[in-house]
Formats: structure tokens, sequence, C-alpha cells
């Protein structure tokens, strides 16, 4: 059994806890009341002069900081608890497959809540010009700032000893790095390179240029970037783990 494979089987078992609890249905649900009520209601796209979608993604940073916590914050933590990390640290995985595994199926899960809200822009190209190009723009970069959220997720619930304590120590982090860096550099009067700074590590500026149809490759570097980096550096507790 190769890498692929024996990471495809990780992912395969992960997900398939998931699909089978009532939990992922009820986050879908919330998920998907939130941004239509937002949308519709929130940002009342029917008194709108304009036929953009705009308003319908600004939803997915905010919400991706409540969902993305409950999708990962069991996947070490969890485990810890119930000791079962041992046992799997003990297979015949390497630390990146046992990481990329767990990785993959919280980013299906994602994929999965993204691809229902497609009936949105869906139901509503009848009703104006929209630009397709623009709405795969906003989708890949929801799908980008998902990916980072979950790496990020993932490298707290495996220094968390439990699901809250990773649950919160998530929010918490995709919250300053998606919203209060964001405010800083808006709110405050800071000197230029700080203001460049703080908007360089938030999630949500690297995002807005998709929300514009823009794929700007400086941004893509930098999802991919920050997902890789979570991601080595959950590889890195596990090593700690293994020979603690």
């Amino acid at each position: 059994m190769n890498f692929s494979s024996r990471t495809a089987a990780l992912a395969r078992k992960e997900l398939y806890s998931w699909l089978i609890t009532p939990a992922f249905y009820g986050i879908t649900v919330f998920f998907l009341l939130f941004v239509s009520v937002w949308f519709y209601y929130l940002q009342r796209f029917f008194a709108m002069d304009t036929a953009t979608l705009r308003p319908f993604f600004s939803a997915f940073p905010l919400i991706f900081i409540l969902i993305i916590p409950l999708f990962t914050m069991k996947a070490w933590a969890e485990e810890r608890k119930l000791g079962s990390d041992e046992i799997l640290l003990t297979m015949p995985f390497t630390e990146w497959e046992l990481v990329m595994g767990k990785f993959i199926s919280c980013l299906i899960l994602l994929m999965i809540l993204l691809i229902l809200t497609l009936p949105v822009p869906l139901t509503l190209l009848p009703l104006g010009s929209f630009d397709a190009g623009v709405i795969l723009a906003e989708y890949t970069g929801a799908l980008l700032l998902g990916a980072s959220a979950i790496a990020i997720g993932l490298f707290l619930s495996s220094v968390s000893k439990t699901q809250g304590a990773a649950f919160a120590g998530t929010v918490v982090v995709l919250l300053a790095f998606t919203t209060v860096f964001g405010l800083l550099a808006d709110r405050i009067t800071l000197p230029p390179l700080i203001t460049e700074f703080i908007n360089f590590l938030s999630l949500s500026f690297h995002f807005e240029s998709f929300s514009k149809g823009l794929l700007d490759s400086r941004d893509i570097f930098f999802f991919i970037l920050v997902t890789g980096l979570f991601l080595f550096l959950n590889t890195r507790i596990i090593v700690f783990r293994k020979w603690k």
C-alpha cells in the first residue's frame, strides 16, 4: 500500500465517522441557514441595484470561524482523550499520512457544504448578468480560505487535551486572523509598514481579491503557504508524541 492509498484509507475512515453522525447534518443546516439569512435579509440582496454575489461570499469568512473548529476539534483532541492516538501512532503510517488523512476528510466535508450553496447563484443567474468567472473565483477563494483554516484547526487540535479547548482555541485564532487584524488595519492609524504586515497576516484580506473575481497568485500562494505550514507543524507534534 503506497502513500496515496494509505492516506485515502484514513480519509475515508474519518469521513465515514462524520457522515454517520447527526452532528454533520446539524452543522450543514446551520451553515446554509446562516449564509442565506446573511445574504437575503442582512445584506438585502433584492434591494441592491447591482447583480453581485460579493455580499453572499462575504459571509464565508465569518461562518468559517464557527464551522471549521467543529470539524477539526475532535481530529486529534478526542483521540488523545480516549487514548486511541497511541494505537494510531503505532500503526504503519507516516506522520504525513496521518495528518493528510484527517486534512482531506475535513476538506471534503467543507467542499460538500460549498456545493450545497450552489443553488443560490444558480437560481439568481436569470435575475442579472452575473459573471461565471467571478463566481468561480469566489468559490476558489472560499475553498483556499477553508483549507488554511482547517490546517490551523488540526494543528490546534493536536496540541489540545480536550475538544472544548481545541474548539475555543481555533475560534480565537481564526477570529484574530480573519476579523481582528482586518479591523486593526482599517480602524487604527498605524505606520504603513505595520499596516502592511497586519494585512499580510489577515486571512480575510487575502480573501478579498477572490471576492472581486480576481485570482491573484500572491493570495493563492499565501493560502497554500499557511496550509502547508500548519500541516507541517502538525506532523512535528506527532513526531514529538512518538518519541515522548
